[in-house]
């Protein structure tokens, strides 16, 4: 697989020279491998109390040092199994979990089993799904966290971001979409709900048209978990609540008197031919382009982290590194053990300071270096990574 183009600017202190067809040759995505079988990490789940219900959390390993924990919020119709397992079963991507503790958030009454609410139930607004996060940090003792969120789950945790920024060391955000609805597309869902069942309404939001035109293996096993899997009433409940959603009141930095922004580092994520790109794209563009990466990825369609998890994994890993995380990682290819990974030797020769400690990997919290001191004649820096992979 190779990274399309001819310049790449990378965020977080990653400078990268105009680089050449065999400078592209670093940029390639490995091979998918195989999902391990039967090497799960231990699972622990937990009902949280917060201001706004109870949250069901799935914890997966155990705090390491000072490293923030990895948070997950999935997309309205899925539960963090359906969302995310595909992603964190990959065989490189618990590679890099193992440095972390990883905890899986399910949306009020979305998880396996759930009981249905009671008549009357009024299901939290997205900016009350982001104010009960505070709740779990504080109750496993998370002094911050790295949150990878999907669709609807992405909105809430850039809401988050919004109102604890001093919570949130990264973000990856995948098929977000930072608009509020509109009276039109209002109509346009109730139509939608009048004409079609729920579980094909959902796979409209969650499939590009091409997959669900074509019916997919992957499109026909989804739409038949969402109909027995997540609860159907508590589903409708967050498919309303998500498309009432506010606009996400974001501005980039010098374009709005005292505009807000995301503080922290953010990876957008999307899928070539999903249904979100054009929210996605417009994110970017409200976004700090001195620490933001944008990653379109080819042949994924609106599941990214399922079609994908090799090439995501790939990204998230050097998303990782510009943080200061994990600067060593085993190449199971080589047998003398940790060997720098080819994103440690472009920040060597792009002089970033991004990862200088050893604490980063030890267990202190690293300072993302956002920007880089360029090679004369370079000219100024843009650090904002658009790519197609």
């Amino acid at each position: 697989m190779k990274v399309l183009g001819h310049k790449i600017e990378l965020l977080t202190g990653l400078l990268l020279h105009d680089v050449t067809m065999a400078g592209l040759q670093e940029l390639r995505f490995p091979e998918e491998k195989p999902l391990l079988r039967g090497q799960d990490a231990a699972e622990l789940e937990h009902d949280i109390e917060t201001p706004y219900g109870l949250l069901h959390v799935v914890i997966r390993g155990s705090p390491k040092g000072n490293r923030p924990a990895i948070l997950t919020y999935h997309d309205v119709g899925l539960n963090h199994k359906l969302c995310f397992n595909t992603f964190f079963n990959f065989e490189d991507m618990q590679e890099i979990t193992k440095h972390f503790v990883v905890c899986h958030v399910d949306a009020p009454g979305q998880q396996v089993g759930a009981s249905q609410f009671p008549q009357g139930y009024q299901f939290p607004s997205m900016e009350q799904l982001a104010a009960m996060l505070p709740s779990v940090v504080q109750h496993f003792g998370f002094k911050y966290v790295i949150g990878i969120g999907v669709g609807a789950g992405a909105y809430v945790l850039a809401k988050f971001a919004l109102i604890f920024p001093d919570l949130v060391e990264g973000l990856v955000l995948m098929n977000i979409d930072p608009n509020g609805k509109g009276w039109i597309d209002w109509a346009a869902t109730k139509l939608s709900g009048l004409t079609s069942t729920l579980p094909d309404t959902v796979l409209s939001h969650l499939f590009s048209q091409e997959e669900l035109v074509s019916n997919t293996e992957l499109v026909q096993s989804y739409r038949q978990q969402i109909s027995n899997v997540v609860n159907q009433a508590n589903l409708q409940l967050f498919w309303n609540m998500y498309n009432s959603r506010r606009d996400l009141d974001i501005n980039r930095p010098g374009t709005v008197p005292n505009a807000k922004t995301l503080r922290c580092p953010v990876m957008l994520v999307v899928g070539d031919n999903a249904p979100a790109e054009d929210g996605v794209v417009e994110c970017n563009s409200k976004l700090d382009p001195t620490t933001t990466t944008f990653l379109k990825m080819a042949d994924s369609g609106g599941l990214p982290q399922v079609t994908q998890p090799g090439k995501l994994t790939e990204a998230f890993k050097y998303f990782l590194q510009g943080m200061g995380y994990i600067a060593y990682l085993k190449d199971r290819r080589l047998s003398g053990g940790a060997v720098p990974s080819a994103s440690m030797t472009r920040l060597a020769r792009s002089r970033t300071a991004s990862l200088t400690s050893a604490s980063s990997v030890d267990g202190g919290r690293p300072q993302a270096c956002t920007h880089s001191e360029s090679s004369e004649g370079l000219g100024q820096v843009n650090h904002t990574m658009e790519v197609s992979c």
